[in-house]
């Protein structure tokens, strides 16, 4: 079942038109608690970007989302991992239409750890070297990150993907993702981990620089 009206005002909540409709969501209460030390960079750019995200970034330009080249990332897969738990339970709690919406919603409304969901973030072309030829624009990579976590001392880059081992470019994804928040943060790369996700398969991986080297479109 859903939390209590208390609960859910901890909730910040922000529309935005970047091409389509992203619903920022992020927990106050649960990003003051794990954003201590290190990590308040993160929390202070999550309470920002309800203000003063820069639509201009999100309107041309590469979305990570879209993205089609291979990192060769080797990944971990488990079967059975809590957040594709989170995940199956979701679908019967919430009324949302979408399943990407009910897994967000319900991972924000009840998981400890979850921060934030479709989080804006943005790469800017001087932010990384070659970037011109890599992406074939001169314009800002952009995405919105579906879930956000902090466990275990690190920040967790999370994405929904429904028949995730069928995917081929998601590793791309979520690594991007990760560098474009470090990128906005200034918190080391090393900092961060990242995974995506079903009901049934989790895949994560350890997100570093030297994984773009001989990358394949």
């Amino acid at each position: 079942r859903r939390k209590n009206n208390f609960f859910l005002t901890m909730i910040r909540h922000t529309s935005f038109k970047h091409g389509w409709f992203y619903h920022y969501r992020h927990h106050t209460e649960k990003s003051s608690q794990l954003c201590s030390d290190k990590f308040l960079p993160l929390k202070d750019y999550l309470d920002e970007m309800h203000d003063r995200c820069p639509d201009e970034h999100f309107i041309k330009g590469p979305r990570s989302s879209k993205l089609r080249m291979s990192l060769g990332i080797d990944t971990v897969h488990v079967t059975g991992h809590e957040i594709s738990s989170i995940a199956s339970v979701s679908h019967e709690h919430l009324s949302y239409k979408s399943a990407h919406s009910r897994v967000q919603v319900y991972m924000l409304e009840n998981d400890q750890t979850t921060l934030a969901v479709e989080v804006p973030i943005w790469l800017m072309p001087d932010e990384l070297i070659g970037f011109n030829e890599l992406f074939d624009s001169d314009e800002p990579l952009s995405g919105h990150i579906d879930a956000l976590r902090v466990e275990d001392g690190k920040i967790w880059i999370w994405d929904y993907k429904p028949n995730a081992k069928k995917e081929k470019y998601a590793t791309t994804q979520v690594f991007f993702y990760a560098y474009m928040l470090s990128c906005r943060t200034k918190i080391p790369l090393s900092d961060f981990r990242c995974g995506y996700f079903d009901e049934e398969h989790t895949y994560m991986f350890k997100p570093e620089l030297g994984q773009l080297v001989g990358c394949v479109r």
